[in-house]
């Protein structure tokens, strides 16, 4: 049985912590949780325990950690994840994480590589609302790449962003056109999904991003589509909910223990 914690208890965590209760995680145990809010944790923690499961809620990243998990799910913040990357993984204790805006900052990337290499210990990046990680590497190594990513959101995820304008509430317009590592500076939360393109591709500072805000539109839209001399290939997700992300954790934490993986 593999050892694993999360840090940040919302909606995506208990995606997580629902998936090992209904079994489909058997080869992990959840043994502890850490949130901001306790009583988040402490939700949690109950839950996995009143079903025979005891789980600790934690009051530290350095309690978490005492616990010596193999696997440490990142369910919180780009902030977060900057401030836990080094400590886990010299913790011996490998990453999946939510929060890839993170890496689109490159002395934290090499920082984070030399922590994994000197430990043994990787980062998994978890594809959350997008995907075609596995087209993108394999069309970038061909050469000659050109990767463009495109969301769309509605008015109402972006009236606490720099970009809003009321004029958004009744037109449909471009509100941001830059690179991944531009888009992460303005929305460091928002646009997770174009960094973890860039990084399966061109990088972050060669995959242009563009945001369509639309009035009325639920949900998201992520387009990724790279072209080379050979190779189109397009992927078009929408997502209704965030709840994507946290299956894809549950996606990403079954691959790192299946014979098969896909």
């Amino acid at each position: 049985m593999k050892k694993l914690v999360i840090f940040g208890c919302g909606r995506l965590a208990r995606i997580v912590a629902n998936a090992i209760l209904n079994d489909l995680l058997p080869e992990y145990y959840l043994v502890g949780v850490y949130s901001r809010t306790a009583a988040k944790a402490e939700s949690i923690a109950s839950a996995m325990t009143e079903h025979g499961r005891p789980c600790k809620a934690c009051d530290s990243l350095e309690e978490l950690l005492a616990l010596q998990p193999d696997y440490l799910v990142e369910a919180a913040s780009p902030a977060a994840m900057k401030s836990l990357a080094v400590p886990t993984l010299m913790n011996a204790t490998s990453i999946v994480t939510l929060s890839i805006g993170a890496l689109a900052d490159t002395a934290f990337y090499k920082e984070v590589v030399e922590a994994a290499k000197c430990t043994g210990t990787r980062i998994y990046i978890a594809s959350g609302a997008t995907g075609g990680f596995d087209v993108l590497r394999t069309a970038t190594l061909m050469g000659n790449a050109k990767v463009r990513f495109f969301n769309e959101k509605g008015v109402a995820a972006l009236r606490k962003s720099p970009v809003y304008d009321p004029a958004m509430e009744k037109e449909q317009r471009i509100v941001f056109s830059g690179t991944a590592r531009e888009a992460i500076g303005v929305f460091p939360t928002g646009l997770n999904v174009s960094v973890a393109a860039s990084l399966a591709s061109v990088g972050p500072e060669n995959m242009q991003v563009t945001m369509q805000s639309t009035p009325g539109f639920t949900g998201d839209t992520q387009r990724v589509e790279i072209t080379n001399d050979e190779v189109r290939a397009v992927v078009d997700v929408y997502s209704a909910t965030s709840d994507i992300a946290g299956w894809s954790v549950v996606s990403t934490l079954i691959n790192i223990v299946s014979p098969i993986v896909f």
